[in-house]
């Protein structure tokens, strides 16, 4: 596989700012406001983006970690799913809720998440917020606030490492060949 860089760790860096920026103004503040990072690399990602916030807003938004392992549709396909802890800090009853990952493909890990978020109770808005859009959308899903849109093809592979997660911050696209 040839690794080709998209996103430094800078361009990491401004597209968290630049979309907690966003979130706070679509929202108008804070007031009812909450994250969940779905996990992995979407946990990280949100509680980047609380802090931005928090610098922003000079107030704290609470931040869920949201485990989708038995939401996904594709369960039946592999041998065993990994199931890690769910963590949500406050009712969801009423908020508004931003789910955050780092790459949006199909839309079936968004709806594995919107499925698992339901068993906490009901928010009054979901918004998504992801790093990198790719499209080749198989459900009708959308993100609200997106890092970056990078067309792909099929046979490509977008990976976002984080620093918490894998000792370093950067979006590569992976492709066959030399």
């Amino acid at each position: 596989m040839r690794e080709t860089p998209v996103f430094s760790d800078k361009d990491m860096d401004r597209a968290v700012s630049r979309i907690a920026h966003e979130i706070v103004e679509r929202n108008h503040g804070v007031e009812g406001l909450m994250l969940a990072g779905i996990w992995t690399r979407g946990a990280p990602l949100a509680h980047r983006l609380a802090g931005r916030i928090l610098s922003i807003e000079g107030k704290e938004v609470p931040v869920g970690v949201l485990d989708i392992g038995l939401y996904r549709d594709d369960i039946g396909r592999s041998s065993r799913p990994m199931v890690h802890s769910t963590e949500m800090p406050e009712v969801v009853d009423g908020q508004k809720l931003v789910l955050v990952d780092d790459v949006l493909f199909t839309g079936r890990t968004i709806r594995a998440a919107l499925d698992a978020l339901i068993d906490f109770g009901r928010p009054r808005q979901v918004q998504l917020a992801v790093l990198v859009d790719r499209g080749h959308r198989e459900l009708p899903i959308r993100a609200d606030y997106v890092g970056k849109n990078m067309p792909t093809s099929t046979k490509e592979e977008v990976q976002v490492r984080l620093l918490e997660v894998d000792g370093i911050d950067e979006v590569v696209l992976l492709r066959e060949g030399a």
